[in-house]
């Protein structure tokens, strides 16, 4: 089994004209995976191209094993931590690698969604391979998604097939004939679910209140068991998340913290609304007087789920206790 080859495959609009390539990969066995993935490496290095592979364990490890001494030639990722929050993927993984070789063309495994992610992160894993497309359009690159056809549940394998033009099994490559990226993308910003029964603290909140803003957050770090570097790091992400509100959500919001058993939930409701998807998702250049904060966000949070319309856009932020 190869990773699909098409000179020109079909993409997110269709065009034959556009370099970027996005296959999903369908294994079921550990000779399938590799048999999709490695054939797809060693092609890259032949050919030159800068390749990358960012899979979760013990994926990278069948990886390392199998490809012997040209795992060193080849930039490799534990998926499970650069990854952990899809939203930092497109920004902090694929386009800081794409990046990295401005004029080539690049090979890239990226294995976003796998057996262990949870129920509450699957959304924004599937926005994420949606997103994808229109991040690249146009990019000299191909990014190869492996999906365990044995472990993972149909409907994630049928969405797949919406998020990717070309799908690849043990059979070979063909196009999708259900491929919508643009209407995943519509169908993952969706009203955040309820959190029944949880006790939720809420405070209205402006320019005036940005203090006590970052003193609840603390007391609620601290007592949900978080380190303090992630207590720190959850005091800035909604610090980002309020100066947004301020400059372009109407100037005031509301804030809601909770505690789930895995996770501390701090989450925004303002007056804004996020046009372009990609917000958060796409490298501010050095030179850009702004544009960072959903993009730091993204880094410093393990999940980010967002929704957004004409007038009002809730983000929730989750960090692992």
């Amino acid at each position: 089994m190869n990773a699909p080859n098409h000179p020109h495959p079909p993409t997110h609009d269709g065009s034959a004209a556009d370099p970027f390539r996005h296959p999903a990969l369908f294994y079921r066995t550990r000779a399938e995976y590799l048999a999709g993935t490695v054939p797809f490496l060693q092609d890259g290095l032949a050919a030159g191209e800068p390749v990358a592979a960012a899979v979760p364990e013990p994926n990278l490890e069948l990886l390392r094993a199998e490809l012997g001494a040209a795992a060193e030639q080849i930039t490799l990722l534990d998926m499970g931590q650069v990854g952990r929050n899809p939203g930092r993927i497109i920004p902090g993984v694929l386009r800081a690698f794409a990046d990295a070789h401005p004029g080539r063309r690049v090979r890239i495994i990226g294995e976003p969604i796998w057996p262990g992610r949870s129920h509450t992160e699957y959304p924004a894993c599937l926005q994420h391979e949606a997103l994808i497309n229109h991040a690249f359009t146009g990019r000299r690159a191909t990014i190869l998604c492996p999906y365990d056809a044995e472990a993972l549940d149909p409907q994630i394998l049928a969405d797949a097939a919406a998020t990717h033009p070309v799908l690849a099994d043990a059979d070979g490559a063909r196009a999708s004939d259900r491929y919508a990226a643009d209407e995943i993308v519509h169908a993952t910003n969706q009203p955040l679910p309820d959190v029944p029964g949880a006790q939720i603290t809420e405070l209205d909140y402006d320019s005036a209140s940005l203090d006590t803003v970052r003193d609840l957050v603390t007391q609620h770090a601290r007592r949900a068991g978080l380190p303090a570097e992630r207590i720190l790091d959850a005091e800035l992400a909604v610090n980002e998340l309020t100066a947004n509100t301020l400059m372009h959500g109407g100037g005031h919001g509301t804030l809601r913290i909770w505690t789930e058993p895995r996770h501390l939930v701090c989450q925004t409701t303002d007056q804004g609304h996020i046009a372009d998807p990609l917000t958060g998702r796409r490298p501010v250049p050095p030179d850009s007087p702004g544009g960072r904060g959903l993009l730091l966000v993204n880094q410093l949070a393990d999940l980010t789920r967002t929704h957004t319309r004409p007038g009002a856009t809730t983000t929730r932020i989750y960090f692992q206790r």
